[in-house]
């Protein structure tokens, strides 16, 4: 009897696919800082977020794209992580292997990341205008009462550590440990049962911020069941789709500072609109800006920078919040601050991190795999392409350059 399970892919990935991967890697991890460098207040933002500053232009502008255009960034860093790991899977390793690996690349991380947040912002605290700064950015969860690391019991230690980093974008090696573990599980039932998969999976994006478990699910189902997923299907239509990207994300923005207090409707309406623009977000650019994702990976200069996009992820926040701060201060008599210092701080916390990353690679390569689970390590940027051809061809002595899984 012939099993329904699909056959393991088996061929190499595609260097175009690839060189796609790797850009959208790179790319929500860098909209991931622009989100996290919002600077309106309230600071949080959830999908139904009301801003209590003017509905100025630039006010406007920073919400649309925080807390609209720029939030497919964690479902596609999600949906290519599921893919990488059921594209990968030979059917023959160990599922235990599989996850004692990603306690390596994904646990030790972030419980080191937790920790290296933790005493950046003890630091800080022993100066008194940088501990103003960390009073003013409000990361810690135990309100006013503890705002302070270094006023921290042992308990709220373990808590922060462990359970709620201060590096709290964490959340997501900790979300995608849980989900490699269940990986065989979610593999059998998204290949046997689809419609009732996805089903549940959509309600709890609907729901309970379900984001992970729905494009993980869906990255293994492409993988399992060999969907192209680099042919633009016919359906799609590029400006179209920008159009209504940018239509589901203008009317929840305008939403947001239209009204004073949410109610149930309000509040209804605002989480679907934001859903709806993190699925269309998603297709429009994956399928929509392929002509973008040529011209950057063919920048030797961005094909170096991919390399260190987890540097990016893993050192942003608390930092990112940190230099907000001290930006809205110091310019605070300049028009626009807000504005200004939104699309400048986060692109100027990003290019730190490379140069860290690159840096800490070049004088300790144990400790840089150690810390960011071994990504970046095969990758040095010189890999050329021969003119006419799609296929990368690797320089002497380099690794083929392949995606990093997170």
């Amino acid at each position: 009897m012939t099993s329904s399970r699909p056959p393991y892919p088996s061929a190499p990935l595609d260097p175009a696919l690839s060189d796609k991967l790797r850009f959208w890697s790179l790319m929500a991890m860098l909209l991931l800082v622009y989100v996290h460098g919002f600077n309106l207040h309230p600071r949080y933002l959830e999908p139904m977020t009301l801003v209590t500053e003017p509905a100025s232009w630039d006010h406007v502008v920073q919400y649309l794209f925080a807390n609209g255009l720029l939030r497919f960034r964690i479902p596609i860093l999600f949906a290519i992580s599921g893919y990488l790991l059921a594209y990968r899977d030979d059917g023959a390793t160990a599922h235990g292997t599989r996850v004692w690996k990603r306690v390596r690349t994904l646990g030790i991380p972030y419980l080191a990341w937790s920790a290296i947040a933790l005493l950046f912002i003890f630091v800080l605290e022993q100066w008194s205008p940088t501990r103003e700064l960390v009073r003013a950015a409000e990361l810690s969860p135990f309100g006013s009462d503890a705002p302070f690391v270094s006023g921290y019991s042992l308990e709220q230690l373990r808590i922060r550590w462990l359970i709620m980093p201060a590096a709290f974008q964490l959340w997501f090696l900790r979300t995608l440990l849980v989900l490699t573990a269940l990986y065989p599980l979610i593999r059998t039932a998204v290949t046997r049962w689809p419609r009732t998969v996805f089903t549940l999976a959509g309600l709890l994006f609907l729901m309970l911020e379900g984001e992970g478990i729905l494009f993980f699910t869906f990255g293994v189902w492409l993988a399992a069941r060999r969907i192209d997923i680099q042919t633009r299907p016919t359906w799609f239509a590029t400006l179209p789709m920008f159009g209504l990207w940018v239509l589901l994300c203008g009317i929840k923005t305008w939403m947001a500072f239209a009204f004073d207090q949410l109610n149930t409707p309000i509040a209804i309406t605002m989480l679907l609109l934001h859903r709806a623009g993190e699925v269309v977000g998603l297709l429009a650019a994956w399928y929509g800006a392929d002509g973008l994702v040529r011209v950057a990976m063919s920048r030797p200069w961005f094909r170096w920078v991919t390399a260190f996009s987890f540097s990016i992820y893993a050192m942003h926040v608390p930092l990112v919040n940190f230099a907000t701060e001290w930006a809205l201060r110091a310019g605070a008599a300049l028009p626009k601050i807000e504005l200004l210092t939104y699309l400048v701080v986060p692109l100027a916390v990003s290019a730190f991190a490379v140069l860290c990353g690159a840096t800490l690679r070049r004088a300790s390569r144990p400790l840089y795999s150690l810390l960011t689970g071994g990504r970046g390590l095969a990758w040095s940027g010189t890999e050329v392409r021969r003119p006419g051809t799609a296929r990368a061809i690797p320089a002497a002595g380099v690794e083929h350059a392949r995606t990093n899984e997170r």
